[in-house]
């Protein structure tokens, strides 16, 4: 059973606890799955457009410079060669695909279990509402604060997608707004914590369930 202690959006404790089962989340822990999805998730971010010129596309006569013999000279053949200045690369750069592919269930599993991790390290925090009536950073950051994560990395989970609220986050450094459906492992690993709404948690436990 894990209880985890309920707070308002200001950051202090309402004295009421949030309580549900560990297996609710996850059974386990697999270390070289998450590895292996996060490994997936940095290499889909890779852009993979470098693009050289082989001496097949540089400009320039495909002509022998001088004749093979008699001038003195050491013997060349035409300007587009790699080892003359302006010419080709001997291997050309190509664009890439670096994606990688793995299973909607294990990619699902990974996060379950990130998030399992987080709980385990007690780096999840529950909040029983965020309300804001206009966008104000401050009230988050205050809320931050309070909770003793000032100056960490975190991601702040909500059921919905609110304007006003991703409005509040966007301009504290290191401090990422995410749906609950939204969340995945490499999100969940890289922050040092996790913010969560009552919402957002039993939206997490409704999604691990299905």
């Amino acid at each position: 059973m894990i209880s985890l202690a309920l707070h308002n959006q200001d950051g202090n404790p309402t004295g009421e606890t949030y309580s549900f089962e560990e297996s609710e989340i996850a059974e386990r822990i697999s270390l070289p799955l998450l590895h292996s999805v996060l490994v997936m998730y940095d290499a889909n971010r890779r852009l993979g457009t470098v693009k050289s010129k082989s001496r097949a596309e540089v400009s320039g006569s495909s002509k022998k410079l001088y004749k093979q013999k008699g001038t003195g000279n050491a013997r060349a053949g035409n300007k587009r060669t790699p080892v003359r200045r302006g010419g080709g690369h001997c291997f050309a750069k190509r664009p890439k695909d670096w994606r990688i592919s793995i299973p909607r269930i294990a990619r699902r599993a990974a996060t379950r279990m990130a998030f399992l991790g987080k709980l385990r390290a007690g780096q999840v925090f529950v909040v029983d509402s965020i309300r804001l009536d206009t966008p104000s950073t401050s009230a988050i950051a205050r809320m931050i604060e309070r909770l003793g994560l000032h100056g960490k990395s975190g991601v702040v989970a909500i059921s919905n997608h609110d304007e006003l609220l991703w409005k509040s986050c966007r301009n504290i450094p290191r401090i990422a707004l995410s749906t609950a459906g939204d969340l995945n492992a490499h999100v969940i690993i890289r922050s040092g914590f996790v913010i969560a709404t009552k919402d957002a948690m039993d939206a997490v436990r409704k999604r691990a369930a299905s």
